[in-house]
């Protein structure tokens, strides 16, 4: 008598040559910054409802709602793009499909029903299709494989102490403020309008659509899972129980479905889709205010929408307050976990990659109109095609990054890694 192997679930995980390794359990509990931390986000949370308004509030405590949710579940898009490019595992890309279809259709649910609050009108996020897109998000692929981190990793990683991504974010600003400069040079680039799937087949049918899409990516990455058969990718340090909520390591596709709901309470309060680059360049041109320079005469700044931004406080800025929140967020997840350490020693190499690909992704994320957040993540959600021109961009651009690593002595994974 023959017998058949059970059914494998569709989006269950490919397999892998061996087990992946079993977690570390994870260290006490770091209480003193812990609660400096904790007084530090419920103080600034209150000034900023104070000062500025019940909405800059609502999206501040946001922002540490992502930060805590980026840490737990480590969610990144540098990591999982360059284990599916060298090595084919492309757990982290279905993991990223989770996150963009359940915000897909958190997004349909708001934008279709025109829910928002605090006065403001959802609206989706969509660029136009050109040059500035396809080579903004082909460099910001480069740089996120040398700099270590994508923009939402550059935050969290800043926030739980890793001292070579505090370098990236510095190149971040950098290239954001070299952008700005040279604004006249590419404001000009050829381009088509955007495409919006909801202005041509309604929301439900955008929705659909992308579902449709994103479960073709699943199973297009699990067939190429398992002809390559990657080795198993490590586990961060995790509690048990009900203790690995606050202070465990989350599944990515818990992570995915937090961070996408967080993600629908940033559009439902502000109106506009989750972000995170556009404040490196405001943050940039108020250091050169602050010395006595004067990027305002720039054409960039003087733009109307960019204008006002920069004419106002830090504090009142959407995407600097969910940026911060990030970074305040992930610092207090490491703390609960046991996780925040500053690496101190950094050897030169891995450091001036750290910069250079920070400036890479900052020119990239302003040429493209946004990051693997902005652009990405809100336009593939919003059924605008330009998410999904800079996913393939910026994967080739990962391709060509990955290269690059090795001049800066930087590893990558190799079939090589495993056991078997």
């Amino acid at each position: 008598m023959t017998t058949t192997a059970p059914a494998r679930s569709f989006l269950a995980p490919a397999p892998t040559c061996a087990a992946p390794p079993v977690p570390d359990p994870a260290a006490p509990a770091q209480w003193r910054p812990l609660a400096a931390l904790g007084v530090l986000g419920a103080a600034l949370v209150t000034y900023v409802g104070l000062t500025h308004g019940a909405r800059q509030a609502v999206l501040l405590a946001l922002g540490v709602g992502l930060g805590v949710a980026l840490f737990h579940s480590r969610f990144g898009f540098t990591s999982a793009w360059r284990q599916l490019v060298a090595v084919g595992n492309g757990a982290g890309l279905r993991a990223h499909a989770v996150l963009l279809g359940t915000t897909a259709t958190l997004f349909a649910l708001v934008i279709g029903t025109g829910t928002g609050l605090f006065g403001s009108e959802p609206a989706p996020s969509a660029g136009p299709l050109g040059v500035g897109l396809v080579l903004g998000a082909f460099l910001f692929g480069i740089g996120m494989q040398l700099g270590g981190a994508c923009a939402s990793g550059t935050l969290f990683a800043v926030g739980s102490g890793q001292g070579t991504v505090v370098l990236t974010l510095f190149g971040f600003i950098a290239g954001s403020v070299l952008y700005t400069w040279a604004y006249p040079l590419v404001a000009d680039l050829p381009a088509l309008p955007a495409v919006v799937l909801s202005e041509h087949i309604g929301w439900f049918g955008s929705w659909a659509v992308t579902i449709v899409a994103l479960l073709a990516v699943v199973g297009i990455s699990r067939a190429v899972q398992a002809r390559r058969n990657p080795p198993p990718t490590g586990v961060p340090p995790t509690a048990r129980g009900v203790a690995r909520i606050l202070r465990g390591s989350w599944p990515m596709w818990v992570g995915g479905v937090t961070l996408a709901v967080l993600g629908a309470g940033v559009l439902v309060v502000s109106g506009g889709a989750w972000g995170i680059t556009s404040a490196f360049a405001l943050w940039g041109a108020k250091a050169l205010q602050a010395i006595g320079l004067h990027p305002e005469t720039w054409a960039y700044w003087q733009q109307p929408a960019q204008a006002k931004s920069l004419a106002g406080p830090v504090l009142a800025d959407k995407t600097s307050l969910t940026d911060i929140g990030i970074m305040i967020g992930a610092a207090f997840a490491a703390t609960a976990g046991g996780a925040w350490v500053l690496h101190r020693s950094i050897p030169w190499r891995t450091a001036l990659a750290a910069v250079i690909g920070g400036i890479v992704m900052g020119i990239g994320a302003r040429l493209a109109s946004g990051c693997n957040i902005g652009a990405y993540l809100a336009g593939i959600a919003s059924g605008s095609l330009s998410g999904w021109v800079w996913g393939l961009a910026a994967l080739a651009g990962t391709w060509v990054g990955l290269r690059a690593r090795g001049l800066f002595g930087l590893a990558n994974p190799k079939p090589s890694d495993s056991a078997c």
